[in-house]
């Protein structure tokens, strides 16, 4: 099993990091939060959760243990794969969706796409007794560090590419980010991702 994966950021977009490892370039998927905590690094280190299918092996990397502990909790619930997971981890930050488990708010998760109510509310009673165990000690701040604003093309571009990437269709996804950048031209990628996992 692969604890983690250290080594220089090679590539990066909203959904994916190519970690460069002697030589061998590991393609990883990250949430937002992780986009966030990782972006203008050189080098990183990437806790790993390894999902081996028949038809698939695919990586999931987390900038904090504590994101990957949140990830295994939501993995164990029946119905919540790998994907969904990392949508709810990039719509809500750690600390956000420790507070939805813990106060009972399956109105805010049920905003997150292919999340109904039945799942949100599955999530909630079977997280509830388990996530006072996910020590959160700096995990709220990560998705609030400041970046400078990119050009709005390109963080139109990354914005779309991100929602398809997540399952998302491009006609709405464009029409979205869009509408969002019209209101916040300075809106950094993360945040235009975040309003519009909210709306599609």
């Amino acid at each position: 099993m692969i604890e983690y994966i250290k080594g220089e950021l090679a590539e990066l977009t909203p959904a994916l990091a190519v970690v460069d490892c002697h030589g061998v370039g590991y393609g990883i998927s990250v949430s937002l939060n992780t986009y966030s905590a990782i972006q203008g690094k050189k080098e990183v280190k990437l806790y790993i959760y390894e999902a081996i299918r028949e038809d698939a092996h695919q990586l999931y990397g987390f900038s904090t243990r504590q994101e990957r502990e949140l990830f295994l909790l939501l993995i164990s619930v029946s119905g919540i794969g790998g994907n969904t997971a990392r949508m709810i981890l990039s719509a809500l930050s750690p600390a956000e969706l420790c507070n939805v488990v813990s106060s009972g708010n399956e109105k805010l998760l049920k905003m997150v796409k292919g999340i109904g109510l039945k799942t949100a509310q599955r999530i909630i009673v079977e997280l509830k007794d388990k996530i006072d165990t996910v020590g959160l000690e700096g995990a709220a701040g990560t998705a609030g560090t400041k970046l400078a604003a990119p050009v709005h093309s390109e963080v139109y571009e990354e914005a779309v590419a991100a929602l398809t990437m997540l399952g998302f269709a491009a006609a709405p996804s464009q029409k979205v980010v869009s509408a969002l950048l019209q209101e916040e031209p300075a809106a950094p990628v993360e945040k235009v991702i975040k309003l519009a996992l909210k709306q599609l």
